[in-house]
């Protein structure tokens, strides 16, 4: 789903409308340390999310960001609608074999993005990242580097997220704007033990939402089960689940399942996926918090119809 030049400023205008009459006058601001942060956003109403189609125009309201539960001076809030997107697929190596027949729609999905999207297509394994196409515009190109994964523990990571924290200082290479990191993974990270436990509060999965909400990164997790997994605990298989789900939900982007089993099909997932993308903004408000540590972060409206997805937070330093 693409949508016109006249549908982004019309939802634009609608937006921005709504902060001119609550800005304050940068020179009645008392001076001090400030800074200025940017966040990638999705905004929909909640009608739109559970009948999965957009409307022309989203009467969003005011919107208000809090950062550290107080309120902050919005900026701008850009449409980033028409800028290339930079997109990494990041592939779990030993994912198991039901999910090469997925290959097709996951190159299909490629070959439809629109013109100008940058693609870089790699594969998360032991010991390393397997580049197997960096960023390029050239979508048939990138599609054609996909290849089946070996499926076995072996050429598995050491963590499921290992692979997210180098890919994502690979976004330094492509121009500021929308970015997306699609990640397929069954998100049991062992590295610390063999426990729910460990799994649930991975050091690595940490550092991964630490170093994607840094770079303004949304990821958006499929599960997809490994050898090991697939017969392994449904408790297991869970805690893989609610990790990647923490990833996607602070950073900004979304996971997408179905039960504890591998998907049938992509396709639906790509729907939702496609529909959270041409909803991207990019939020740019004033802090004036200036000490090194993580910030949470909430932006809401004044509609409450409307929803808006965004990062939980950033570490400042």
């Amino acid at each position: 789903m693409v949508f016109t030049r006249n549908y982004w400023l019309a939802l634009a205008a609608v937006i921005m409308g709504s902060l001119t009459a609550f800005a304050q006058p940068p020179d009645s601001l008392p001076r001090q340390a400030v800074r200025t942060v940017s966040i990638p956003i999705a905004i929909f109403t909640k009608q739109e999310l559970k009948e999965n189609r957009l409307e022309e125009i989203v009467q969003a309201d005011r919107l208000i960001v809090k950062e550290a539960n107080v309120e902050q001076e919005i900026l701008s809030i850009r449409n980033v609608g028409e800028s290339p997107m930079a997109i990494a697929l990041l592939i779990q190596e030993d994912l198991a074999g039901n999910f090469n027949l997925q290959i097709r729609d996951i190159q299909d999905f490629i070959r439809r993005l629109p013109r100008g999207t940058r693609v870089m297509v790699a594969y998360s394994r032991a010991g390393s990242v397997d580049i197997r196409q960096r960023f390029t515009d050239d979508l048939e190109k990138a599609a054609k580097s996909l290849r089946i994964v070996v499926g076995s523990s072996t050429f598995g990571p050491r963590s499921p997220f290992d692979g997210v924290s180098d890919i994502m200082g690979r976004f330094e290479a492509v121009p500021t704007g929308r970015r997306a990191l699609l990640l397929f993974s069954d998100g049991i990270d062992t590295s610390q033990g063999s426990n729910l436990a460990s799994i649930s509060q991975s050091f690595e999965l940490d550092q991964a939402i630490l170093k994607a909400q840094r770079r303004s990164v949304p990821v958006y997790s499929f599960y997809s089960p490994t050898a090991a997994s697939e017969s392994g605990s449904s408790l297991f298989v869970l805690a893989g689940q609610g990790a990647l789900a923490k990833l996607s939900e602070e950073t900004g982007g979304r996971s997408f399942y179905q039960g504890s089993v591998a998907p049938i099909s992509y396709l639906p997932f790509f729907k939702e996926l496609v529909l959270s993308l041409n909803r991207q903004f990019l939020l740019t408000y004033l802090s004036r918090n200036m000490k090194k540590t993580y910030y949470k972060i909430s932006v809401s409206s004044t509609n409450p119809e409307v929803k808006v997805e965004h990062p939980k937070g950033y570490y400042y330093r």
